[in-house]
């Protein structure tokens, strides 16, 4: 079982988006979170600590969670996806463009 957490700004639109699609896979535990403090669901150590990789929607989130939670990320694999902030949440081109990036990671 592997712990993968999906990285937004508000953690209203691309991240839950990706959380809801992979939610369904058996071997895989998600969750979402995002790097703003008036986030749905706000960026925690304790996410990051139960996380086995760390997907970031833009490299503006890397920098975030490296700067806050440089320690807990030394293990870590933390994969930009380069998605800009143009979506609606569960976008069909959303969902498109998340399967493609990350088939190579969660086949």
């Amino acid at each position: 079982m592997k712990n993968i957490l999906f990285v937004c700004s508000q953690n209203k639109l691309r991240s839950p988006t990706a959380e809801q699609i992979y939610s369904q896979k058996p071997d895989l535990e998600v969750a979402s979170a995002g790097t703003n403090n008036d986030a749905e669901t706000p960026l925690t150590l304790e996410l990051v600590e139960w996380a086995d990789i760390i997907f970031v929607m833009e490299k503006t989130h890397r920098t975030k969670l490296q700067t806050r939670f440089r320690s807990a990320l030394k293990s870590k694999r933390v994969v930009c996806l380069d998605i800009p902030d143009n979506y609606e949440f569960m976008d069909p081109a959303l969902v498109s463009l998340l399967k493609s990036k990350l088939a190579r990671f969660l086949p």
